[in-house]
């Protein structure tokens, strides 16, 4: 007679290595619905409002406030002008004058990482203005225009788009800021300026660092 492979009255010993492959398994598994076991899941641009200060790299800036400002006429044959705007408080912490610069253009979002400006970094303006109602933009120097950021100095940033006759402020303006590094150029190798960009479909787009909304305070007339 052929004797059993086992003894069926020997008690069985707790089968170990199947759970540790399992409980194995189920980690990897919820790792990888995590995210990988070395990627962080973006966590997006930072959410901003009236008040903040962001480190844009070259510029350190504060959104001071959206308002509605009323510029009355001067004389009997003028018309009052309403504009929104938007109020920055920025310091040039380059070692070099900068430009105020204008906000990109929208219809050539992948030009707008060439841009070395304040304004430049203002990639995405919500609600859009029409190109009739700007946007101009300066900064404050003793109470005089200026186009021009110093050194080491905070100024007084306003970017401005008129109203028309009839047309209504929005409640609240939302924009997308991108910030600029210190790196060596493409075809230059000096460090200079650039703002931070990624690239996608063999284009590079500004990196959005930071997405501020500011409620739009009513003026005067408005």
């Amino acid at each position: 007679m052929t004797e059993p492979s086992g003894d069926s009255t020997r008690p069985r010993r707790p089968v170990a290595v199947p759970i540790l492959a399992l409980v194995a398994v189920t980690a990897v598994g919820i790792t990888a619905l995590l995210g990988g076991l070395n990627e962080a899941p973006d966590k997006g641009p930072d959410l901003l409002g009236q008040g903040a200060t962001l480190d844009q790299g070259r510029y350190s800036t504060r959104f001071v406030e959206s308002r509605v400002k009323v510029e009355r006429a001067k004389t009997q044959f003028d018309e009052d002008k309403r504009f929104v705007e938007l109020v920055f408080e920025v310091t040039n912490k380059g070692d070099e004058t900068s430009s105020v610069g204008l906000p990109p253009d929208p219809a050539q979002p992948d030009k707008a990482w060439l841009g070395t400006s304040f304004a430049d970094s203002l990639v995405s303006i919500s609600p859009k203005f029409s190109k009739e109602s700007g946007p101009f933009v300066y900064a404050l120097d003793k109470g005089d225009e200026t186009r021009q950021l110093h050194p080491g100095v905070t100024s007084q940033v306003l970017v401005r788009y008129r109203l028309g006759a009839t047309e209504r402020p929005p409640d609240k303006i939302t924009f997308d800021v991108a910030t600029f590094e210190y790196v060596p150029g493409f075809e230059d190798e000096r460090l200079q300026w650039h703002m931070v960009a990624q690239e996608k479909d063999d284009k590079f787009y500004p990196e959005v660092k930071a997405r501020v909304t500011l409620p739009v305070k009513a003026g005067e007339g408005a």
